[in-house]
């Protein structure tokens, strides 16, 4: 059998089992998407996997994150880190904005 082209590959088919709002990221396996408009369960719609969005992060004192840093998704927190979480939170993109400790968003650009 041939490959056979079905789209584009910057956004996936995507049906929740619970609602889904647009913003929320959602972790399949290894793969990390986030929602660009709300979402019915059971209903198909679409998620980002490429592109550039705002995230939360976690703020405080050593949490400043860097241009270029691996980020990943910790699900516990709802928020992006530089950790893996010893293979517990899965990679979601890199920094392409510095964040300092005190900023509650990071800007990622979305790598599948």
């Amino acid at each position: 059998m041939t490959a056979v082209y079905k789209q584009r590959g910057d956004a996936i088919d995507y049906t929740p089992d619970v609602d889904v709002t647009a913003g929320d990221v959602v972790v399949q396996g290894d793969l990390v998407g986030i929602a660009k408009l709300d979402i019915a369960a059971g209903e198909l719609g679409a998620l980002a996997v490429v592109g550039v969005f705002d995230v939360p992060k976690a703020t405080g004192v050593g949490e400043a994150i860097a241009a270029g840093a691996k980020l990943y998704w910790d699900e516990v927190d709802s928020q992006a880190t530089t950790s893996d979480g010893s293979g517990a939170n899965k990679y979601m993109g890199k920094c392409i904005l510095a964040a300092g400790d005190d900023d509650t968003a990071v800007r990622l650009r979305l790598s599948p």
